[in-house]
């Protein structure tokens, strides 16, 4: 097998579970080393890193971090670099969801929602830069949401916050492309993991009639459009919204 990231090192932030996990397993497997953020669960980060090592020769590190403030993301961005030396991938996936409809919402469940989804996206991107211009390239890789581009009823401070995420995208990609550093958005659509799981197989198989290709989307289906990105294969794209949706954006 072709190993497309073979002597580079990534960043992916939320790496213990669903797509986090997958695109970390993806780019491990195409010979990345990675440097992976986690915030809670040590025991899932230290058995990522038993199952990557064992399956793959690459350099493999969980950090607990919390992306969303400022200070810790520039240690954690440190700390990588003293650990790995320069990387060239960053996978800003970290996120999470506060669903309520806008007239029972909370300021704090708006605040939060923009803490965590957008301002890590800002903080991480933005300590990294140093290292890209150093190197003289870089991908950068940012989950957005299907949700961000249509928005979804209840969930107005996640569709607001992902929405967010693609301006931010494209201002990036403007600002840094003469440095052949690249910064493209995903926008997933249904995938199935450990927290689309929990809604039952009626709403699973409801949510997969409307779908074009009638069936959610899996956690590899986003690594792999993530490892495109990430690779050489992908250096004259930057600044694009590319869906794993499975027809739902068309």
């Amino acid at each position: 097998m072709t190993k497309l990231l073979e002597g580079k090192t990534a960043i992916v932030t939320g790496g213990t579970r669903g797509i986090g996990k997958a695109i970390v397993t993806k780019f491990a497997q195409h010979g990345a080393n990675v440097a992976f953020t986690y915030s809670s669960s040590v025991q899932a980060a230290t058995d990522l890193e038993n199952e990557i090592s064992e399956k793959f020769n690459v350099k493999i590190k969980g950090f607990k971090s919390d992306a969303s403030k400022f200070t810790e993301a520039n240690e954690f961005i440190e700390n990588v670099v003293k650990e790995f030396g320069d990387f060239h991938i960053l996978v800003n996936n970290a996120g999470i969801t506060r669903d309520n409809l806008l007239m029972r919402m909370t300021e704090e469940q708006w605040d939060e929602i923009m803490q965590v989804n957008l301002k890590s996206v800002f903080n991480l991107t933005k300590a990294s830069i140093r290292n890209f211009l150093k190197i003289k390239g870089g991908s950068i890789i940012n989950m957005s949401s299907v949700v961000g581009v249509n928005g979804n009823a209840g969930q107005s401070n996640y569709a607001a916050s992902k929405a967010g995420i693609i301006g931010f995208t494209k201002s990036v990609a403007k600002e840094l492309g003469s440095r052949n550093i690249r910064s493209n958005a995903i926008t997933p659509g249904f995938i199935q993991t450990e927290m689309t799981s929990q809604l039952g197989e009626d709403v699973i198989k409801t949510w997969a009639e409307q779908i074009p290709l009638k069936r959610g989307g899996t956690p590899e289906d986003v690594a792999n459009l993530s490892l495109f990105l990430a690779s050489d294969l992908s250096s004259y794209i930057t600044g694009q919204v590319l869906s794993v949706c499975g027809g739902m954006l068309m």
